[in-house]
């Protein structure tokens, strides 16, 4: 049901146009980014290796420079300064990039130029600078699974719904769309796990929406309903496969278990809905995203029903023994 893929690495081009505005990140080295290749999500400030100490050092990561760093090399020892750079910089340094919009060292630019390793300027200072490269690079190497199905946004959830081809799942989206929802993908969803174990779905930009309805063809949902029913990504809060209805199977009609799917390690709730002539999906998937929506807010209709049947079953049973009890203490006459 999903493919999963985790990026082996990353093109440092890739990265630059994601950085390049939020940072004011600026080229200084006349080098193909395209040609360089990232292998991890890590970049940190030199800290305690330009003592010398590299003990546990890691060379692929991308260097920030600060004002502090900088001002440290400066009162080096020009050999010293010299010696503590070829211990930090390496071939295998993908890049170097100096914050607080300074100008990088003599010693430090041609050591980037000699290894081939791109020397980068922000405006931004070095804590900031360090932040906001994480958050890119985390989201660039995170885990993505591909997998068939169309995600909608309704009532603020994202909604995943998957089933067979030709099972209903674009017009349970059109029925959707039709009531104010959103699309987010048809067909294909692309879903990535971010931070703190959050998924998040889009789909590729070549199908970005539209929407394939078979014996009408392709329509875009932009064009006909506005804007305002599309959305470019979404966090993924439920799971739906629609399958056709078997009377043979048993279908929970209380709904006190809650299932779930396993995605790239993030469990969401997965609710198995069967469908057939005459049954309204569009709604049903409403009444499913909003019941959720109660269950998070501490309601939960299934719950509060058991309860009030277990209190029910055990006042009738307390009834018919006390009932029972009176009986036995009636006496009764010799005849």
């Amino acid at each position: 049901m999903f493919k999963t893929k985790i990026p082996k690495g990353v093109p440092l081009d890739e990265i630059y146009v994601k950085a390049q505005n939020e940072m004011q990140l600026k080229l200084l080295s006349k080098l193909e980014l395209s040609k360089i290749t990232l292998k991890n999500s890590f970049i940190e400030r030199p800290g305690l290796a330009l003592s010398g100490y590299i003990d546990g050092y890691d060379n692929q990561k991308i260097l920030v420079f600060g004002e502090m760093e900088q001002n440290y090399l400066k009162d080096l020892h020009p050999n010293i300064r010299n010696d503590r750079l070829k211990l930090l910089i390496k071939k295998s340094t993908p890049a170097v990039i100096i914050a607080s919009n300074l100008s990088p060292l003599k010693e430090l630019k041609e050591s980037c130029e000699k290894h081939q390793i791109a020397l980068f300027k922000s405006d931004k200072g070095a804590i900031e600078v360090s932040t906001i490269f994480s958050k890119i690079l985390s989201d660039a190497f995170a885990p993505v699974v591909s997998c068939h199905g169309t995600l909608v946004e309704a009532f603020g959830v994202g909604l995943l719904i998957q089933g067979s081809s030709s099972i209903g799942k674009s017009e349970a989206a059109l029925g959707l769309i039709e009531r104010g929802h959103r699309l987010v993908s048809d067909d294909v969803v692309t879903i990535k796990r971010k931070e703190e174990n959050i998924l998040v779905g889009e789909g590729p930009e070549l199908s970005r929406h539209l929407l394939e309805i078979r014996g009408i063809g392709i329509i875009n949902v932009a064009n006909l309903f506005g804007a305002v029913c599309v959305s470019r990504k979404k966090r993924i809060d439920l799971i739906v496969k629609l399958e056709e209805w078997d009377d043979e199977h048993f279908y929970d009609r209380v709904g006190l278990e809650e299932k779930y799917c396993d995605v790239l390690g993030v469990k969401v709730i997965y609710h198995i809905l069967p469908v057939k002539p005459g049954r309204e999906v569009a709604l049903l998937l409403e009444t499913l995203v909003l019941n959720h929506r109660l269950k998070e807010m501490g309601y939960n209709s299934a719950k509060e029903f058991n309860a009030k049947l277990l209190a029910t079953i055990e006042k009738r049973k307390h009834s018919r023994n006390v009932e029972f009890s009176t009986i036995e203490k009636i006496d009764v006459p010799d005849l």
